[in-house]
């Protein structure tokens, strides 16, 4: 595919891996079970540990995504190459975030040990944790880092010859296609209007110097 066109694709993929991280940040990523030391009322019940306390950063990561992809919508060619460094360093926080979790799930659900249990610590809430089974949303998340990368290598390789907006607006005329058209009819159809206002700011100047703009007297002919 030509390079010219990779800007659509390439903020698309930004957009989706972003939107995938909040997507898996929102959902559970770990089923918890204390162990038989917790207490009985809680050893056998299964905790739904979601992912903004399994990897509360996803959530900040994902939001910065999106507007990257907005930026880069309206970024020029140089600009363009500062954010696709930039995304690519995000897509590889995601990936780690979310692999920081999934590698440490005694340490993602300790926060959890102690809303459950009220028993604060690393090491104490450890030894509370009887299995902590991981889902496939820390997956998910790893996935979408893995895409926002992608998105920025795309934005790299091909960003400085994405093509720029060729429309160029005036303030109170039509947009200019570059023939001159859109500004002649405006103002064309703009000259009445601003012959009048500008009639009536001379009156009003003449009042105000004491002038009665309805005097002939003080509007002499001009010679001819």
């Amino acid at each position: 595919m030509n390079r010219a066109r990779m800007k659509l694709p390439a903020i698309v993929l930004t957009i989706i891996g972003a939107g995938l991280g909040l997507l898996a940040w929102s959902q559970t990523w770990f089923d918890l079970v204390l162990a038989s030391g917790a207490g009985a009322h809680v050893s056998a019940e299964v905790i739904a540990v979601p992912g903004s306390v399994a990897s509360p950063a996803i959530a900040a990561l994902s939001l910065a995504g999106l507007a990257l992809a907005a930026a880069l919508a309206l970024a020029g060619p140089g600009i363009r190459i500062v954010l696709g460094v930039l995304e690519v360093l995000l897509g590889g926080c995601l990936v780690l975030a979310a692999s920081l979790s999934l590698g440490d799930p005694v340490g993602a659900v300790s926060a959890s040990v102690t809303d459950a249990t009220g028993v604060a610590g690393a090491a104490p809430t450890a030894d509370l944790v009887g299995t902590a089974v991981a889902t496939i949303w820390p997956t998910v998340a790893i996935v979408a880092g893995v895409l926002v990368v992608v998105a920025g290598l795309l934005v790299l390789a091909t960003g400085t010859r994405w093509p720029a907006s060729t429309r160029r607006y005036r303030s109170g005329l039509e947009p200019d296609d570059g023939d001159g058209a859109g500004a002649a009819a405006d103002g064309t159809a703009d000259a009445p209007e601003r012959a009048a206002s500008d009639r009536a700011i001379d009156d009003w100047d003449e009042l105000s110097r004491g002038d009665d703009p309805t005097d002939d007297t003080n509007h002499p002919e001009p010679n001819r």
